[in-house]
Protein backbone atom coordinates (compact mmCIF):
# COMPACT_ATOMS: atom_id res chain seq x y z
CA UNK A 1 0.00 0.00 0.00
CA UNK A 2 1.27 3.27 -0.82
CA UNK A 3 2.72 5.56 2.37
CA UNK A 4 1.92 8.97 2.88
CA UNK A 5 5.04 10.16 1.15
CA UNK A 6 3.32 8.89 -2.34
CA UNK A 7 0.01 10.43 -1.49
CA UNK A 8 2.00 13.73 -1.10
CA UNK A 9 3.63 13.41 -4.08
CA UNK A 10 0.37 12.76 -6.10
CA UNK A 11 -1.75 15.62 -4.71
CA UNK A 12 1.11 17.93 -5.56
CA UNK A 13 1.64 16.51 -9.43
CA UNK A 14 -1.95 16.33 -9.96
CA UNK A 15 -2.70 20.04 -8.51
CA UNK A 16 0.13 21.40 -10.93
CA UNK A 17 -1.29 19.52 -13.76
CA UNK A 18 -5.26 20.36 -13.73
CA UNK A 19 -5.51 22.56 -11.25
CA UNK A 20 -7.42 25.73 -12.64
CA UNK A 21 -8.74 24.22 -15.40
CA UNK A 22 -12.06 22.33 -16.23
CA UNK A 23 -11.18 18.73 -16.62
CA UNK A 24 -13.07 15.98 -18.59
CA UNK A 25 -13.74 12.82 -16.04
CA UNK A 26 -15.12 10.19 -17.38
CA UNK A 27 -15.28 6.45 -16.21
CA UNK A 28 -14.78 3.63 -18.54
CA UNK A 29 -15.30 0.32 -16.50
CA UNK A 30 -18.31 2.10 -14.94
CA UNK A 31 -17.88 1.85 -11.40
CA UNK A 32 -17.57 5.74 -11.23
CA UNK A 33 -20.13 6.38 -13.71
CA UNK A 34 -22.56 8.92 -11.71
CA UNK A 35 -19.22 10.69 -9.98
CA UNK A 36 -17.82 11.19 -13.24
CA UNK A 37 -21.03 12.88 -14.62
CA UNK A 38 -21.31 15.26 -11.35
CA UNK A 39 -17.49 16.33 -12.21
CA UNK A 40 -17.18 16.31 -15.58
CA UNK A 41 -16.39 19.83 -16.95
CA UNK A 42 -15.71 21.49 -13.50
CA UNK A 43 -13.08 23.39 -12.80
CA UNK A 44 -10.45 21.38 -10.28
CA UNK A 45 -9.09 23.59 -7.43
CA UNK A 46 -6.78 22.01 -6.17
CA UNK A 47 -5.71 18.25 -5.09
CA UNK A 48 -4.03 17.87 -1.48
CA UNK A 49 -3.37 14.66 0.97
CA UNK A 50 -3.94 13.62 4.24
CA UNK A 51 -2.02 10.46 5.27
CA UNK A 52 -2.98 7.62 2.93
CA UNK A 53 -6.20 9.81 1.41
CA UNK A 54 -6.44 12.09 -1.46
CA UNK A 55 -8.80 14.88 -1.68
CA UNK A 56 -9.50 16.82 -5.05
CA UNK A 57 -11.41 19.92 -4.24
CA UNK A 58 -13.93 20.76 -7.34
CA UNK A 59 -16.18 23.79 -5.91
CA UNK A 60 -18.67 22.29 -3.18
CA UNK A 61 -17.66 18.36 -3.85
CA UNK A 62 -14.58 16.67 -3.23
CA UNK A 63 -13.25 13.53 -4.88
CA UNK A 64 -11.90 11.02 -2.23
CA UNK A 65 -9.67 8.49 -3.59
CA UNK A 66 -8.17 5.73 -1.26
CA UNK A 67 -5.75 3.43 -3.09
CA UNK A 68 -5.71 0.53 -1.06
CA UNK A 69 -3.72 -2.03 -1.75
CA UNK A 70 -4.37 -2.52 -5.67
CA UNK A 71 -4.95 1.28 -6.61
CA UNK A 72 -2.64 2.91 -8.46
CA UNK A 73 -2.07 5.71 -10.93
CA UNK A 74 -0.84 6.42 -14.13
CA UNK A 75 -0.27 9.40 -15.57
CA UNK A 76 0.98 11.16 -19.23
CA UNK A 77 1.03 13.82 -21.91
CA UNK A 78 -0.86 14.19 -25.22
CA UNK A 79 -3.07 11.86 -26.44
CA UNK A 80 -4.63 9.30 -23.62
CA UNK A 81 -4.02 5.48 -24.84
CA UNK A 82 -7.23 3.71 -25.75
CA UNK A 83 -9.00 2.91 -22.31
CA UNK A 84 -8.82 -0.87 -21.20
CA UNK A 85 -9.44 -3.32 -18.78
CA UNK A 86 -10.88 -1.82 -15.38
CA UNK A 87 -10.04 1.86 -16.03
CA UNK A 88 -12.23 2.80 -12.94
CA UNK A 89 -11.63 6.96 -13.29
CA UNK A 90 -10.05 9.11 -15.99
CA UNK A 91 -8.85 12.44 -15.74
CA UNK A 92 -8.05 14.60 -18.98
CA UNK A 93 -7.34 18.71 -19.72
CA UNK A 94 -4.84 21.09 -20.46
CA UNK A 95 -1.78 21.48 -19.17
CA UNK A 96 -0.72 24.93 -17.79
CA UNK A 97 1.40 25.38 -20.84
CA UNK A 98 -1.47 24.22 -23.48
CA UNK A 99 -0.23 20.31 -23.69
CA UNK A 100 -2.92 17.72 -22.85
CA UNK A 101 -2.30 15.79 -19.78
CA UNK A 102 -4.02 12.83 -18.85
CA UNK A 103 -4.29 10.17 -15.55
CA UNK A 104 -6.00 7.15 -14.63
CA UNK A 105 -7.08 5.29 -11.71
CA UNK A 106 -7.31 1.75 -11.49
CA UNK A 107 -8.10 -0.54 -8.45
CA UNK A 108 -8.57 2.03 -5.75
CA UNK A 109 -10.52 0.95 -2.50
CA UNK A 110 -12.24 4.18 -2.30
CA UNK A 111 -13.61 6.60 -5.32
CA UNK A 112 -16.25 8.78 -4.66
CA UNK A 113 -17.93 12.23 -4.62
CA UNK A 114 -18.25 13.48 -1.33
CA UNK A 115 -20.27 16.76 0.14
CA UNK A 116 -17.51 18.53 2.82
CA UNK A 117 -19.45 17.13 5.87
CA UNK A 118 -18.49 13.78 4.47
CA UNK A 119 -14.63 15.18 4.25
CA UNK A 120 -14.85 16.40 7.77
CA UNK A 121 -15.73 13.28 9.03
CA UNK A 122 -13.04 11.24 7.38
CA UNK A 123 -10.12 13.76 8.56
CA UNK A 124 -11.54 13.59 12.11
CA UNK A 125 -11.05 9.87 12.10
CA UNK A 126 -6.77 9.90 11.35
CA UNK A 127 -4.50 10.71 13.66
CA UNK A 128 -1.71 13.22 12.41
CA UNK A 129 0.17 13.25 9.70
CA UNK A 130 3.96 13.99 10.12
CA UNK A 131 4.06 15.68 5.87
CA UNK A 132 0.98 18.26 7.03
CA UNK A 133 1.78 21.47 8.07
CA UNK A 134 1.78 22.37 12.32
CA UNK A 135 0.64 18.45 12.43
CA UNK A 136 1.08 18.36 16.68
CA UNK A 137 3.43 15.07 17.55
CA UNK A 138 2.07 15.20 21.23
CA UNK A 139 -1.19 14.45 19.80
CA UNK A 140 0.35 10.98 18.43
CA UNK A 141 2.30 10.22 22.15
CA UNK A 142 -1.00 11.12 24.38
CA UNK A 143 -2.89 7.95 21.94
CA UNK A 144 0.07 6.02 22.20
CA UNK A 145 0.92 6.47 25.88
CA UNK A 146 -2.49 5.55 26.52
CA UNK A 147 -2.29 2.17 25.20
CA UNK A 148 -0.97 -1.45 26.62
CA UNK A 149 -0.92 -2.51 22.06
CA UNK A 150 2.18 -2.80 20.56
CA UNK A 151 4.04 -0.22 19.60
CA UNK A 152 4.01 -1.67 16.21
CA UNK A 153 0.63 -1.98 15.44
CA UNK A 154 0.07 1.42 17.14
CA UNK A 155 2.00 3.08 13.75
CA UNK A 156 -0.11 1.33 11.61
CA UNK A 157 -3.36 2.51 13.06
CA UNK A 158 -4.33 5.38 11.17
CA UNK A 159 -6.59 7.24 13.57
CA UNK A 160 -3.36 7.14 15.76
CA UNK A 161 -0.57 8.18 12.86
CA UNK A 162 -1.55 9.41 9.47
CA UNK A 163 0.25 8.32 6.09
CA UNK A 164 3.19 5.89 7.81
CA UNK A 165 2.76 2.32 6.57
CA UNK A 166 4.93 -0.82 6.44
CA UNK A 167 8.11 0.39 5.71
CA UNK A 168 8.11 3.45 7.66
CA UNK A 169 6.84 1.32 10.57
CA UNK A 170 10.17 -1.09 10.21
CA UNK A 171 12.25 1.41 9.49
CA UNK A 172 11.34 4.05 12.52
CA UNK A 173 11.49 1.52 15.09
CA UNK A 174 14.91 0.22 14.12
CA UNK A 175 16.78 3.85 13.80
CA UNK A 176 15.31 4.22 17.44
CA UNK A 177 15.73 1.18 18.76
CA UNK A 178 12.53 0.13 20.21
CA UNK A 179 11.10 -3.38 20.02
CA UNK A 180 8.13 -3.19 17.87
CA UNK A 181 6.27 -5.55 20.64
CA UNK A 182 7.17 -2.65 23.28
CA UNK A 183 3.32 -1.46 24.88
CA UNK A 184 2.76 2.12 23.66
CA UNK A 185 2.76 3.26 27.08
CA UNK A 186 6.49 2.55 27.67
CA UNK A 187 7.35 4.81 25.12
CA UNK A 188 8.39 8.13 26.70
CA UNK A 189 7.34 11.31 25.63
CA UNK A 190 11.15 12.39 25.01
CA UNK A 191 11.87 9.30 23.19
CA UNK A 192 8.51 10.09 20.71
CA UNK A 193 9.64 13.40 20.29
CA UNK A 194 12.91 12.07 18.37
CA UNK A 195 10.92 9.45 16.65
CA UNK A 196 8.42 12.17 15.17
CA UNK A 197 10.93 14.71 14.53
CA UNK A 198 12.69 11.56 12.72
CA UNK A 199 10.22 10.73 10.63
CA UNK A 200 8.92 14.05 9.44
CA UNK A 201 12.77 14.78 7.86
CA UNK A 202 12.33 10.82 6.15
CA UNK A 203 8.78 11.69 4.84
CA UNK A 204 9.92 14.90 3.44
CA UNK A 205 12.92 13.15 1.84
CA UNK A 206 10.77 10.50 0.54
CA UNK A 207 8.64 13.13 -1.01
CA UNK A 208 11.49 14.46 -3.15
CA UNK A 209 12.92 11.48 -4.12
CA UNK A 210 10.52 9.65 -4.95
CA UNK A 211 11.49 6.88 -2.66
CA UNK A 212 11.92 5.71 0.99
CA UNK A 213 15.89 5.60 2.25
CA UNK A 214 16.24 5.28 5.55
CA UNK A 215 19.71 3.72 5.91
CA UNK A 216 22.21 6.05 6.81
CA UNK A 217 25.65 6.34 5.09
CA UNK A 218 28.18 4.94 6.97
CA UNK A 219 25.70 1.81 7.44
CA UNK A 220 25.54 1.09 3.20
CA UNK A 221 27.45 -1.30 1.62
CA UNK A 222 28.12 1.52 -1.19
CA UNK A 223 29.24 4.91 -0.40
CA UNK A 224 28.27 7.80 -2.16
CA UNK A 225 26.13 8.30 -5.41
CA UNK A 226 22.62 6.92 -5.25
CA UNK A 227 21.79 4.61 -3.03
CA UNK A 228 20.94 1.22 -4.68
CA UNK A 229 17.49 -0.18 -3.56
CA UNK A 230 19.50 -2.98 -1.51
CA UNK A 231 21.06 -0.65 0.64
CA UNK A 232 17.99 1.73 1.23
CA UNK A 233 16.86 -0.18 4.45
CA UNK A 234 17.68 -1.32 7.48
CA UNK A 235 15.15 -4.52 8.08
CA UNK A 236 12.25 -4.36 5.54
CA UNK A 237 11.91 -6.98 3.57
CA UNK A 238 15.45 -8.19 4.82
CA UNK A 239 14.40 -11.21 6.90
CA UNK A 240 17.72 -13.62 7.42
CA UNK A 241 19.72 -11.09 6.31
CA UNK A 242 22.46 -9.62 8.89
CA UNK A 243 21.79 -6.62 10.76
CA UNK A 244 23.71 -3.45 9.36
CA UNK A 245 24.76 -2.54 12.64
CA UNK A 246 25.16 -5.78 14.69
CA UNK A 247 24.95 -8.46 12.16
CA UNK A 248 22.21 -10.47 14.02
CA UNK A 249 19.97 -11.69 11.23
CA UNK A 250 16.34 -9.76 10.70
CA UNK A 251 13.38 -11.16 11.64
CA UNK A 252 10.46 -11.07 10.90
CA UNK A 253 6.42 -12.20 11.80
CA UNK A 254 2.98 -10.91 11.11
CA UNK A 255 1.61 -7.75 13.01
CA UNK A 256 -2.00 -6.36 12.19
CA UNK A 257 -1.78 -8.66 9.25
CA UNK A 258 1.52 -6.88 7.41
CA UNK A 259 4.36 -8.39 7.58
CA UNK A 260 6.92 -7.39 10.42
CA UNK A 261 10.42 -6.79 10.58
CA UNK A 262 12.86 -5.78 13.26
CA UNK A 263 16.27 -7.02 14.54
CA UNK A 264 16.25 -8.87 17.92
CA UNK A 265 19.61 -7.34 19.51
CA UNK A 266 19.19 -4.10 18.04
CA UNK A 267 15.76 -3.21 19.28
CA UNK A 268 15.35 -3.77 23.15
CA UNK A 269 11.89 -4.41 24.61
Amino acid sequence: MPEGHTLYRLARDQSLAFAGRPVHVTSPQGRFAAGAALLDGRVLDEVTSYGKHLFACFGADTLHVHLGLYGSYTSGTGTPPPPRGALRMRWEGEGPDGVGVWTDLRGATACEVLPAPEVDRILARLGPDPLRPRSDGTLVHRRIAGSRTAVGALLMDQSVLAGVGNVYRAEILFRHGISPFRPGRDVDADLWARVWADLVVLMRAGVRMGRIVTTRPEHRNRRGGAVRREDAHYVYRRTGLPCRVCGTPVRTEVMVGRNLYWCPVCQVV
